[in-house]
């Protein structure tokens, strides 16, 4: 095992976030410059949202039923049932279905970027498109980037409505609750800041997302190997920082509206 010295080491992470905020301003600057890779951006579209749709779907629908069911033996103590639909719309809306969607993606999607960019790094690929006048990252990582935020989007729409269903379903068919007693507290629960915070999360997560495993695909080295290594770093790095981010953005909303 090799030991580095403490000032190498944060040199070193110093130069990848630089790095990082180079290739992430490229890519956004490269939204405004032409050509325009309209059917790339389809394609990534389907791989990603598309392909993503099934293991959204179950995990928002678990989520909510999981919610529906924990929170019923507390409820239940206070005699407040009644409020299982406020519990689990809120706790989708504003926290669960944004976070876990991208967690979700970001294992999915952000290491396939990694490894696909990965492979065309370390068999010379991304050389032969500079060679031939294609800027990469206006080719592989501005097109990645824009779906990877579209879908994560839609996708945590999806998330939120199945995981409130799914709610629904455990509460009537377990809890013996109302369908529409459930239904209408869920929806009275909800106000403009709720809504407005589990939109603009997905945003700031699908970037981070695709970002990060484009960043790590395009940074590949060591052949075979450095692309496992790339795999590996893109989903954990990217997950930790969904999280962070969650936090910071919560913060910020709860400071703004106050809930």
């Amino acid at each position: 095992m090799t030991f580095v010295k403490p000032e190498d080491l944060i040199k070193k992470y110093l130069a990848s976030v630089q790095s990082y905020s180079l290739l992430s301003a490229q890519a956004v600057a490269n939204l405004w410059r032409k050509p325009f890779y309209l059917n790339e951006c389809i394609l990534q579209s389907d791989q990603i949202g598309i392909g993503s749709l099934p293991i959204v779907l179950l995990t928002g629908f678990f989520t909510g039923g999981v919610l529906a069911l924990q929170s019923a033996t507390t409820l239940a103590a206070f005699g407040a049932m009644a409020y299982t639909g406020r519990l689990v719309s809120l706790s989708m809306l504003k926290e669960l279905g944004p976070v876990l969607t991208s967690l979700m993606v970001s294992g999915r999607n952000a290491s396939g970027m990694a490894s696909e960019l990965g492979s065309m790094v370390v068999t010379e690929q991304i050389d032969a498109m500079r060679a031939l006048g294609t800027d990469p990252i206006k080719r592989l990582v501005t097109p990645r980037l824009i779906s990877t935020i579209l879908m994560m989007f839609f996708l945590t729409i999806v998330s939120d409505a199945v995981g409130t269903l799914g709610g629904a379903f455990v509460a009537v068919n377990m809890l013996g609750l109302d369908f529409w007693q459930y239904i209408t507290s869920a929806y009275q629960a909800l106000e403009y800041p709720d809504v407005l915070q589990g939109l603009i999360k997905p945003i700031f997560f699908g970037f981070i997302v695709a970002s990060i495993g484009c960043y790590y695909g395009m940074n590949t080295r060591g052949g075979t190997q450095g692309v496992g290594r790339s795999t590996t770093q893109a989903v954990v790095v990217s997950s930790v920082l969904i999280i962070a981010v969650d936090f910071l953005i919560s913060k910020v909303m709860i400071g703004f509206f106050g809930r």
